[in-house]
């Protein structure tokens, strides 16, 4: 029920008078034998009315009248008396700072700790309002500090804290209990760091509170000061003696630089990435923040991790997150677009590709995953993959691994309905076309992709297998090859093929090394291979991408490579 809202014809004739402010009128009602404890729909009495407009001489006369009509323990009863909402006078006093009143009702004998039906009381009420004077004379009159009110069990020194009323904050924390928990186990400390509360915060440290105190999930101060931004607490919890890799989770090693980067605070995780252990960017166990900077989207938290040497490939988190690679959970959240900014700082940083994160460029009629990654990283020769040691940088470029030339090569011959979209990147790229002269790629491709594949070859010397495979697609009448595929390569084509082979795919096609041969520049597009038009891509209703990935689990067949 409300028993906030006044009905003005409940109120008695003396609290009407008090509420008016008439201090005649209340004596004259008095005198009259008006009683002075006669209760409106709220519980309210002129007491109350008297306390709550904080007039001093009202209360002097209604408490004198109730002492001469009868005994002293009938006057202490009504200077404690109660409304519907459990509020006494000295509380309703308290609540809105009237310092006189409640000074003459503790007088008067009312109980300083008599709690509200919601479990406040008059120091916790002075308290939220920010009545410090009125909250110094409780306290020295004896005060409970310590008790629980409220359902969150918070103390005053608790609410004090969340106001940020520092003044009161300084009175309390020489009788208060610095520690005292909330049903969260949330210290005055932590409430501190919570809410941005800095000048409260350092009063309580300054007084010895616990600056590595934590709630019952684990949580500390700095985890919480990191989490909401708060990055002038986060300085001087740091300066104060709070750990930064003090684990803050039951499920996973939560650190305070993983809530700052989740929430993208680039100030507080500048700061903690100069303190925390390194042990979380790739120890086993651990989790990097760059997966929870990438999980919400905080695409300046992962340009700051990784330009401070964060690994763009930190560690195996499976069986924590279900997820292998910071690269893999970007990739995950290109289904309904292109691909994010943590793609492409990834990438630029030189991320590994596994087979799965290669389903996401190759599976698809778009290229632009496909474009980015070639921009960023260059295709090795083959010969340099015989080795043990390939090359881990060739034109200041990182340059894809064996394993990951590998994977690619799979999962093209396993989308060979793609190759329309990506072989011909993939060769202006410089890849080894013979690399892709497998048996699956010669029976399952269309024309016009077999016959731009075979244009980088010299056909004529293919093994005895695949022109099998050629001959009886021509005789199924499933390709249609070029009139010059029924000869011999003509000379120029060799040349090119020879020219190819002695600078090297990749520098023949990614740089201006052919500019620098003595041939006549008409050439140049002759001898880079852009006389051969492209073949076109021609499924009409394209499945989402998702379904795509799925369907390439399902159908995958592992095709051994090099």
């Amino acid at each position: 029920m409300d028993f906030t809202e006044c009905y003005g014809d409940t109120v008695s004739s003396v609290a009407a008078a008090v509420r008016s402010g008439s201090r005649k009128r209340v004596r004259r009602l008095l005198r009259r034998g008006c009683s002075a404890d006669c209760r409106d729909n709220r519980g309210w009495n002129a007491l109350h009315e008297a306390a709550a407009a904080g007039s001093t001489k009202c209360l002097r006369d209604l408490l004198a009248a109730v002492g001469a009509a009868g005994s002293s323990r009938g006057c202490r009863a009504y200077v404690n008396s109660l409304t519907h909402e459990g509020e006494s006078a000295c509380y309703l006093a308290a609540q809105r700072g009237h310092l006189s009143a409640v000074r003459l009702l503790v007088t008067a004998h009312a109980n300083i700790d008599q709690l509200t039906n919601d479990l406040s009381c008059p120091l916790y009420a002075a308290v939220d309002g920010g009545h410090k004077e009125v909250v110094q004379m409780l306290v020295s009159k004896g005060a409970e500090v310590n008790g629980t009110h409220t359902a969150s069990c918070w103390t005053c020194l608790h609410q004090a804290v969340y106001k940020g009323h520092s003044d009161i904050v300084r009175i309390l924390v020489t009788v208060s209990n610095l520690e005292a928990l909330d049903d969260h186990r949330i210290s005055p400390l932590f409430v501190a760091a919570q809410y941005g509360q800095q000048e409260c915060l350092e009063i309580l440290l300054q007084a010895g509170a616990n600056v590595n105190t934590r709630a019952a999930d684990l949580a500390t101060p700095l985890l919480i000061a990191s989490q909401e931004g708060h990055h002038a607490c986060v300085d001087y919890l740091l300066d104060h003696g709070a750990d930064p890799n003090t684990a803050c989770s039951h499920d996973w090693p939560q650190l305070p630089i993983h809530a700052a980067a989740e929430f993208g605070h680039t100030r507080v995780l500048r700061r903690l990435i100069a303190v925390t252990d390194r042990l979380c960017d790739c120890g086993d166990g651990m989790v990097s923040p760059l997966y929870v900077a990438i999980h919400n989207h905080q695409s300046k938290c992962v340009e700051l991790l990784l330009t401070e040497g964060y690994s763009p490939d930190a560690q195996d988190c499976t069986e924590t997150l279900g997820l292998h690679s910071p690269l893999s959970l970007a990739l995950s959240h290109t289904s309904t677009k292109t691909y994010s900014e943590s793609v492409k700082l990834l990438v630029a940083a030189g991320a590994s590709f596994t087979e799965e994160d290669w389903i996401y460029a190759l599976t698809t009629d778009k290229t632009d995953l496909l474009q980015l990654v070639l921009e960023h990283r260059w295709i090795p020769r083959p010969e340099a993959l015989i080795g043990d040691c390939p090359l881990s940088q060739f034109h200041g470029k990182p340059v894809l691994k064996r394993q990951e030339l590998r994977d690619l090569l799979c999962v093209a011959l396993n989308q060979v309905c793609f190759a329309a979209c990506w072989l011909p990147l993939l060769l202006r790229a410089g890849l080894e076309p013979s690399l892709l002269l497998h048996p699956h790629m010669l029976e399952q491709a269309d024309s016009e992709v077999l016959n731009y594949l075979l244009e980088f070859v010299n056909w004529s010397t293919l093994s005895v297998p695949l022109k099998h495979i050629l001959n009886q697609r021509r005789a199924e009448k499933s390709w249609e090859p070029c009139s010059d595929f029924d000869s011999v390569p003509c000379l120029s084509h060799i040349c090119r093929l020879q020219v190819r082979a002695l600078l090297g795919p990749d520098l023949l096609m990614r740089t201006n090394a052919i500019q620098q041969l003595p041939v006549p520049s008409p050439l140049h597009g002759f001898l880079q291979f852009r006389d051969i038009p492209e073949p076109s891509y021609s499924q009409l209703q394209p499945t989402p991408l998702s379904n795509r990935i799925e369907g390439y689990h399902i159908s995958h067949q592992h095709r051994h490579i090099l």
